[in-house]
């Protein structure tokens, strides 16, 4: 089996999966939705079928144990509930591993046997405790169907000869329409879609259920492209009852067998990719769809810039000094508009990532007992497929908060006179060249006070510090390293770990965050990101033997170092009757060697960024660079937000003036 097919499969089924939870969810909320119901069946199904027909036996029967719960709700059978909902959704994201192992290593590395028997157990559980209560109903079926005096329903297996046929898929699609009109259609082999495509010899299988075999015959009889039909009952011996046993989970209009291929991969114009599952962290995007005009525009764009190379160095042999600077400005402007179609190629849809986030916050609600309607706006909204990627944990991160801490279990949101259902909002809209990203909760609310409690006992910021910020900055330290105030660790979101990292790496993306909440009344969490992987202006200063570079968007002001006053023994300045704390960056940064001589140089920091002040020895110049974040162990740490290549090969801090 090549990798193409393999990879075509993930992606297929890891958007098939995202479709059924959110199908789910809608069921779960609406019992009666009828369109979800099917939705998720007609899913299912597929799903089914695809891992059957990759070889993937065990997942199959996994998913056929889900498609035969799915049925007996559908049939009424069942009642939709929170624990028959809990027991579809943990199949569907054992799938979901299924799909995550088979993408990593091409096989089904995971356990589905236990989850399959849970579910055929309740399956079996279920039909047991209803056969009494369905059997007038039974038999008032038989009657309206004008069955035979039993009223018994046989299921038999017919073998349909076409004969000779010019339009085999047409005269397929007939036979199967004409059977579904009058009975139930089982099964099919091969499966349906092969039939109506003619992808079979001079005739296929069907299994079909009948009261009678006259009746059958006579009905198939009728239907004018088969040449012959070959009809024996179902069950006749031991592999043909097992083969009965198996097909009673097929429906009136779509077959149960397992030899349905996986189809093309199509839908919406969402990039090709991976999931994750749902309380696990994402993975990296791996693909994304082009359309075909932008192929067009880079390749016009290659071509030109090809002509103009060859004319650039011509004009350098010819020692054309003239041409060549012409030519050089041709480069630029193709240089400039390949980096912007390249950068257009990269979006992807937010829906990729946070499609799944509905199905987190559900998860997380049941398990604590609380009630929250979750709404999302904006998932068309499109990111570079890199900041999409890495903004998906911080953004599941925020969630996870908005349902651990913020909204309230619903007698305590009643004591305080709210609706017992909290609300939780995700937003998305494009201002320009920037997404905002919105959270917005209705819940509790930050405690301004017992934040700047917390922030003097863990020695986050200094009593003069806290006394002159304003509650808005005072919300913004939730982000520092270790900073928390839950009183205890849950499994949802530990203590000490989380928002500084949710900073850190809306930082690198260079980006913004911002938290604003009223106590009682809920809390907002707001992202600034650059649509695209943008490229930043910084400003490289020395601090000892050491260079490192500043965002230039950061700093309001850069001069001499002014008189410093010392205020409960820390240093700072005044401007525009503000004060600003002193951090001196070759004590902050432990940096190696003597500081020059000198008072150096003060930046003054944004206010709305950070309200301090950082010393350096001396401001050498500015660049525009591309900053690439920090990874594996060296991410998150406190003061860098990653690094930059300059010209001549050397690599360069940057530095995050936040949480230095």
């Amino acid at each position: 089996m090549t990798e193409e097919y393999v990879q075509a499969f993930v992606h297929e089924s890891e958007e098939q999966l995202t479709d059924l939870n959110n199908s789910l969810l809608a069921l779960e909320s609406d019992p009666d939705d009828r369109d979800a119901m099917d939705d998720i069946f007609r899913t299912a199904h597929t799903l089914k079928g695809n891992f059957g027909a990759m070889g993937y036996d065990d997942a199959s029967d996994l998913a056929h144990a889900i498609e035969d719960l799915l049925d007996e709700l559908r049939g009424g059978e069942m009642p939709v509930t929170p624990e028959v909902m809990d027991l579809v959704f943990a199949g569907v994201d054992r799938l979901e591993l299924a799909v995550e192992s088979i993408d990593e290593d091409g096989t089904v590395d995971v356990e589905t046997a236990d989850l399959e028997g849970d579910i055929r157990t309740v399956i079996e559980e279920g039909a047991a405790g209803s056969d009494d209560g369905d059997a007038d109903a039974a038999d008032d079926a038989a009657d309206a169907d004008d069955a035979d005096d039993t009223g018994q329903v046989d299921t038999f297996d017919v073998h349909v000869d076409i004969g000779e046929s010019e339009m085999r898929g047409v005269d397929g699609m007939l036979v199967l329409e004409d059977i579904r009109e009058e009975f139930d259609l089982v099964s099919t082999t091969p499966d349906a879609d092969a039939i109506e495509d003619g992808e079979y010899e001079d005739g296929f299988d069907v299994v079909v259920a009948s009261t009678t075999a006259d009746e059958l015959r006579e009905a198939l009889d009728s239907v004018s492209p088969i040449e012959d039909a070959e009809i024996t009952q179902a069950g006749t011996d031991e592999d043909d009852a097992d083969d009965d046993a198996d097909m009673d989970a097929g429906t009136d209009d779509e077959p149960s067998g397992d030899d349905d291929g996986p189809t093309a991969t199509g839908g919406d114009d969402t990039g090709g990719g991976t999931t994750a599952s749902s309380n696990g962290s994402s993975r990296e995007i791996s693909s994304v769809r082009v359309d075909v005009d932008q192929l067009d525009d880079l390749h016009g764009l290659v071509e030109q810039l090809v002509t103009s190379r060859i004319k650039l160095r011509r004009a350098v042999d010819d020692g054309d000094v003239g041409s060549a600077t012409d030519t050089l400005g041709e480069l630029d402007k193709i240089t400039g508009n390949l980096q912007n179609t390249v950068m257009d190629m990269r979006l992807i849809p937010m829906r990729k990532v946070i499609s799944k986030f509905p199905r987190l916050v559900r998860d997380l609600a049941r398990e604590q007992e609380k009630e929250i309607d979750f709404q999302m706006e904006g998932q068309d909204i499109e990111l570079d497929r890199t900041i999409l990627t890495e903004i998906s944990d911080p953004l599941m991160h925020i969630l996870r908060n908005a349902v651990d801490h913020g909204i309230e279990p619903p007698t305590e949101r009643e004591q305080a006179g709210k609706e017992r259902e909290g609300s939780i909002e995700l937003r998305a809209s494009r201002e320009r060249d920037h997404v905002t990203i919105t959270v917005e909760d209705d819940g509790r609310g930050l405690d301004v006070d017992e934040l700047r409690r917390k922030a003097l006992e863990k020695d986050v910021r200094s009593e003069a510090e806290l006394d002159s910020m304003e509650d808005s900055e005072v919300y913004d330290l939730v982000f520092h390293p270790g900073f928390s105030t839950a009183d205890e660790v849950t499994d949802v979101s530990g203590r000490g770990v989380g928002m500084d990292v949710v900073h850190s790496t809306v930082k690198q993306l260079d980006g913004s965050v911002n938290v604003e909440s009223e106590h009682g009344e809920g809390t907002t969490v707001t992202l600034r990101l650059p649509v695209t992987v943008a490229i930043v202006k910084v400003l490289f200063v020395e601090v000892g033997d050491e260079e490192y570079g500043i965002p230039i968007k950061n700093i309001d002001e850069v001069s001499r170092v002014p008189t410093v006053k010392t205020i409960n023994e820390e240093p700072m300045i005044e401007h525009d009757s503000d004060i600003y704390p002193v951090v001196d960056l070759a004590n902050e940064l432990d940096v190696p060697g003597q500081t020059k001589n000198g008072d150096g140089m003060l930046l003054r920091i944004r206010k709305s960024e950070r309200r301090a002040a950082l010393r350096c020895d001396a401001v050498n110049k500015q660049e525009e660079v591309v900053v690439k974040p920090l990874e594996g162990v060296l991410s998150g740490i406190p003061g860098l937000s990653g690094t930059a290549v300059l010209g001549d090969g050397n690599i360069v801090p940057i530095l995050d003036v936040v949480t230095l």
